[in-house]
Formats: C-alpha cells, sequence, structure tokens
C-alpha cells in the first residue's frame, strides 16, 4: 500500500489526501472503538457482520483513492477510481445499515442484497489486484469458477452445484465467508497489535531496542550482525510484520553490518531473516498466534509453549552462522567508542519494556482479550511516551496521528488480504472443496508422511509469495493444514508447519519480499540477497519437518524425552551451522563441512521420530563433537609449532 506520504501518493490533491489520511484514521479508531465495546458504552447494539461492514466501507476508498490502477502511474485521481471509492463505501455502508433485515431475507435472495454483493465482489478483487498483486487475484477466481462450475469436474473434486446467485450473495454477506473469523480477527486483533507497534516506532521503541542490542551485541565478533539479529529479533514479534521490521531497524543495523566488513548481500540477508523470524518469537509472535489460538479453539499459551523452542533454534541458528561468517572473513567487532553504554540507553528508554511487561500479564495472569490486552499495553506505552520520553524527545498529539494513520494504512491492505482468504472458506463450505481437496493432497502423497510435507510446504511458500504471513497463514490454515492434521499430525505440530512455510516465502526467492525491502537498504542484487537469506535461514526449512515428525520439540511429551530432543537439537544446529558457513576454528573443505552436515542433521533428529532414534542422536551428537575437538586441537597444534619457529 502506498503511504500517503510517498511519491506514489503524489496523484492525490490535499482534498484527496485528507480523504485517505481520514480514512485510515477512521478504521484505526473504529477497531479501537469495537475492541474497547465502545459502542455498547453509547447504547448501540450491532451485528458484527455491520461492524466488519463498515470497517470494510472505510477501507476500500482507501485504497482506489491512494493506489492507482497502473502501478507507477502519475496525475490526478481519474473519475473511475472515485467511483469506484463512492460505490464502495456505498454499498457496504448500505450493509452496514441494513444487515439485521438481510441476514433474515438471504435465503430468499433479494435484489438489493444481490446487487450490492456483485459490487463489494468485484471492487474487493480489482483492490487485491491493486495492493497486493494478481497472484492473489488469481487464486481468488479460481476458486470462485470452481464454487460456480465445480460441480461438472469429474473425480474427487467435483463440487455441490450452486446457483450464481447464491454464490455472489453468500461469499458477500455469509458470516462464513467474506464477513466471517478472518475478518474479525484482522480488524480486532491485528489492528490492535498494528497500534502498539506504531505507537513503539513513533516513540522511539526501535532506537531503543536497537541500542539495546548495539550495547550488548556490538563488542563481539561480527556484533554488527548479532545487533541486527537480537534487535530484529525484539522488535519483530511486537510489529509482526517482517518488511516493516527490515526498514524500520534496518536502517540502523544494516549500515553497521556493512561498517564491519559484511557483503551486502549477507547485511541484507542477516537482516532479512532475523526480522522475518520475530513473528515466531514468544511471548507476542505478532498477530499469527493469536489467529492460530482462535482457529484451533486453544489457550493462547498453548501456541506460545508450541513456538517457544522452534524459535529459540531458528535464531540460535542464525546467530551461529552468523558468527562463523565473521570468523571465516575475519569480521571483527565494533569499536567501543562507536557503541552506546548499555546503562546510558536503559536509563532513557527504561519505560519501554513496561507496557510489554503489562501485556504478558494481561494476557496470561488476567486473561483479558489479545484486542483489550494490546490496546491497554498501547495505552500505558503512550502515556509514558509522552510523560517522559525518549532522549529528550516526547511523542506529541500529531505523533499519535501520525501513528493513527499509519496504522489504518498498514490495516487496509490486511483487511483485504483476509478478505480474500475469506472468499476461499466461503468457496471450501459452499463447495463442499475442503474434503476434496484434502483428499487429493493425501493421495497426492501416496500415503507417504515426507512427500505431503514437501508439498505442503511448496503449497506454502507459493501462496505465500508477496503476502503478509498473517494473510497466508489464514489461507493455508483453510487450504493444507487439514491434509496433515487427516494423516495423523498432531494438529498444533500441523498449524505450526504451515505457519512456518507461509513465513518463510518472506525470504525465499523469487518472490522474497523481506529480502528485497533489505537488498533496497543495501543496494544489492535483491536475488542474490534472496539466496543468501535461504543460507543463513536454512533451519526454517527443516524444523518444522522435526516437530511433525516429533512433537517433544513443541513440548509435548515426558520431561525427559523433551529435555534430551531440545539439547540434541541445539547441538545439531550448531553442527549443521559450522557445514553452512564452512568454518569450525578454521576454514573447512568439502569433505569435512559434509561430515559436519551429516553430523548435525542425525543430531537434530528427534529421538521419538522412529524406533531406534536415540541411536541416531547419540550417533550424530558424538562423531560431531569429536570431528570439533579434531579441529580445535589441529588449530592450536598449528598455533603450538608457528609460535615455536
Amino acid at each position: 500500500m502506498n503511504d500517503p506520504q510517498t511519491p506514489g501518493a503524489s496523484r492525490l490533491s490535499k482534498a484527496g489526501r485528507a480523504v485517505v489520511n481520514g480514512g485510515a484514521v477512521l478504521v484505526s479508531l473504529g477497531s479501537v472503538a469495537w475492541a474497547a465495546d465502545l459502542y455498547r458504552e453509547v447504547g448501540l447494539v450491532l451485528y458484527t457482520e455491520q461492524f466488519l461492514s463498515a470497517m470494510l466501507a472505510l477501507a476500500l476508498p482507501v485504497v482506489f483513492l491512494n493506489v492507482p490502477a497502473v502501478k507507477g502511474r502519475t496525475g490526478p485521481v481519474p473519475w473511475y477510481d472515485i467511483l469506484a471509492a463512492i460505490s464502495g463505501f456505498a454499498a457496504l455502508a448500505y450493509v452496514a445499515a441494513v444487515y439485521p433485515r438481510l441476514a433474515n431475507e438471504l435465503v430468499y435472495q433479494p435484489l438489493d442484497a444481490l446487487i450490492v454483493s456483485a459490487v463489494i465482489l468485484g471492487l474487493i478483487i480489482e483492490g487485491l489486484r491493486r495492493s497486493v498483486g494478481k497472484v492473489l487475484v488469481g487464486v481468488i477466481l479460481v476458486f470462485i469458477a470452481y464454487a460456480l462450475w465445480g460441480h461438472h469436474i469429474p473425480g474427487k473434486l467435483v463440487g455441490r452445484s450452486v446457483e450464481t446467485t447464491t454464490v455472489i450473495i453468500n461469499l458477500a454477506l455469509d458470516p462464513q465467508a467474506l464477513l466471517g473469523t478472518p475478518m474479525i480477527i484482522a480488524t480486532t486483533v491485528v489492528i490492535a497489535f498494528l497500534l502498539l507497534g506504531q505507537i513503539l516506532f513513533a516513540s522511539g521503541g526501535s532506537a531503543f531496542f536497537t541500542g539495546i542490542a548495539m550495547a550488548l551485541m556490538g563488542g563481539y565478533r561480527g556484533g554488527g550482525a548479532k545487533i541486527a539479529v537480537t534487535a530484529s529479533g525484539l522488535f519483530g514479534s511486537i510489529s509482526g510484520s517482517a518488511v516493516s521490521n527490515v526498514l524500520s531497524t534496518g536502517v540502523i543495523t544494516i549500515p553497521l553490518m556493512r561498517e564491519s566488513g559484511y557483503s551486502a548481500e549477507s547485511a541484507g540477508a542477516i537482516e532479512a531473516v532475523a526480522s522475518t523470524g520475530g513473528q515466531l518469537m514468544p511471548p507476542l509472535m505478532g498477530a499469527s498466534a493469536f489467529v492460530m489460538a482462535e482457529f484451533l479453539e486453544i489457550p493462547y499459551a498453548d501456541v506460545v509453549l508450541a513456538a517457544l523452542v522452534p524459535a529459540v533454534l531458528y535464531y540460535f541458528a542464525l546467530f551461529v552462522v552468523a558468527d562463523l561468517e565473521a570468523a571465516r572473513t575475519g569480521i571483527t567487532k565494533i569499536d567501543r567508542g562507536a557503541l552506546p553504554a548499555a546503562g546510558k540507553v536503559l536509563r532513557a528508554g527504561w519505560f519501554f519494556p513496561l507496557p510489554f511487561g503489562f501485556l504478558i500479564y494481561a494476557l496470561f495472569v488476567l486473561n483479558l482479550r489479545p484486542e483489550t490486552a494490546a490496546l491497554y499495553s498501547a495505552l500505558v506505552l503512550l502515556i509514558c511516551a509522552a510523560i517522559f520520553g525518549y532522549e529528550g524527545k516526547r511523542i506529541s498529539p500529531s505523533g499519535l496521528l501520525g501513528a493513527l494513520r499509519d496504522t489504518g494504512l498498514a490495516a487496509v491492505e490486511l483487511i483485504l488480504i483476509v478478505a480474500a482468504a475469506g472468499l476461499v472458506i466461503g468457496v471450501l463450505n459452499l463447495s463442499g472443496l475442503s474434503f476434496g481437496l484434502t483428499l487429493s493432497l493425501v493421495q497426492l502423497g501416496g500415503g507417504n508422511l515426507f512427500v505431503l510435507l514437501g508439498l505442503a510446504a511448496v503449497i506454502c511458500i507459493v501462496l505465500g509469495m508477496g503476502m503478509p504471513t498473517l494473510g497466508v497463514y489464514v489461507l493455508v490454515a483453510a487450504l493444507v493444514a487439514p491434509a496433515l492434521v487427516e494423516v495423523g499430525v498432531d494438529i498444533v505440530a500441523a498449524h505450526m508447519f504451515v505457519l512456518y512455510f507461509g513465513m518463510m516465502s518472506m525470504i525465499t526467492p523469487p518472490v522474497a519480499i523481506a529480502a528485497f525491502a533489505a537488498a533496497s537498504l543495501t543496494r544489492a542484487d535483491p536475488m542474490r540477497t534472496g539466496y543468501a537469506a535461504v543460507k543463513f535461514g536454512w533451519l526454517a526449512y527443516v524444523i518444522p519437518f522435526l516437530f511433525v515428525l516429533s512433537p517433544t520439540l513443541i513440548l509435548k511429551g515426558e520431561t525427559g524425552a523433551i529435555v534430551l530432543a531440545v539439547t540434541t537439537a541445539l547441538v545439531g544446529v550448531w553442527l549443521v551451522s559450522v557445514a553452512v558457513a564452512g568454518y569450525a576454528t578454521r576454514p573447512l573443505n568439502g569433505v569435512m563441512r559434509l561430515a559436519f552436515a551429516v553430523c548435525g542433521l542425525a543430531a537434530l533428529m528427534p529421538a521419538g521420530a522412529f524406533s531406534g532414534g536415540h541411536w541416531v542422536d547419540i550417533a550424530g551428537v558424538g562423531v560431531g563433537v569429536a570431528l570439533a575437538v579434531r579441529e580445535r586441537v589441529a588449530v592450536r597444534s598449528r598455533n603450538t609449532s608457528a609460535a615455536a619457529e
């Protein structure tokens, strides 16, 4: 989505910019009002679908006024965009106003329901094309076509025969489609956390976290990369957006890495991987965890616990590879004179941890709704930032207004994406495709779990290209996860699996938007940065298979088995990272890299994955440690000989 402050919005007049900014602010305020139950406080009793329709009514004009039909086109907003903005607002405002009547009459397919439904669907599809791209639009059109004509398809994928009018009305107005759970979560939980992240950014929170990371990590080998891993992991857990995380923390961390000696591609890749992984970092995990908890109807705490070990392994692998890369290329620590003192940073921003401590307390102790907890935390942060400020700068009313605007702009694109997911879910429910799709995926796997997992991973990455993690998770949770559950995969493991691989589309070429965003900061080749990101983020492509094979890595099972699995996994991560970097205590030849890789993969394999798996673990750890000792002894002998000479 083009920000009004960017050149892409130059076609807007002052009045047009005011409409876009005002719409974005109203999207944020509407979500806050709903999450805080302000509607009831003033005596309004609304259907949830009325609220959702009103939010879409505000979002669509922002898209059509802010994003041109042809990318890069400048000049005044054309008449057809103004007409689309007005039509979208009018149709959805009408639905919001009369939904109680429409809900009772949908079975009779009244003409007004058909007309507004057709307008809404057409404009949402066009809005998606503009703001997200053609790939997702193509997916939506395929599903709608299936709903209309799927009953002509032979075999297991045959659909129900449904009238065209029924398809149009149900997709637009049914609570199990466009106005369903994904939209509810996006307009309440997600916007609340987006607002928290924007207030954090506006009050200097990203600078604080980066400063802490610099103070703690900058004095070690490869300090620039370790700063990026720490800062982006912390901030990414809160922001929930890999791209915005790259752009906010990367402007500081990437120059530090470049000055330290990392190549442009490596610096961009490390930042992209670190920013992407923040979406899996407890306790917040962006907003994806809350969506997963809603889908699975389990406590949020269960999702956090399941994500804990994979997140630790993810960042441990990135940390180790960055460290070994620094050792291999001779990158040293950052000069202490260029680093802030930890005490000074903490004294200046001591209040930043308070809202997140409160958030955790509100979620896990008070058991507040996620959106309510996020809003209270945002309020705590806002008060602290207004009273104390960071480095002499207090958040101002204009800063708060800017945070509301930026939250709304980010939310608009996300609202359209979850609208698309809602349409897919609507087709699945209306046509009966969900059962046929699950059966087909299982059969494509040929009864082999590894083949099915491989297919699922590829599908998740492809569907996720160019999409925010939350949007792709909602989509793959409906399309892919049921097939994994059908073959006996633990339901939490299945959903974590699709979330991981949906997330990895952010750093996987050919459409690796987080890596491309980092490349824009480093002025490096985007594709080379993407391939470097795959190298640094290698574990994320492996660990989902591991916790599917043995749920001990998502903390399910006996304590002893969990401890063994986590310990051997940490050793395995280090061994494979040595192979990836090509360095232990000295550069490694091809044979030694292969040996470390084999031992590491053996150690990574959970003991409970198959009969005798613990012997594979023991062998991998034992031989891998022996190889590491051998390398260290060889280096010491060489150094001793050199000293003697």
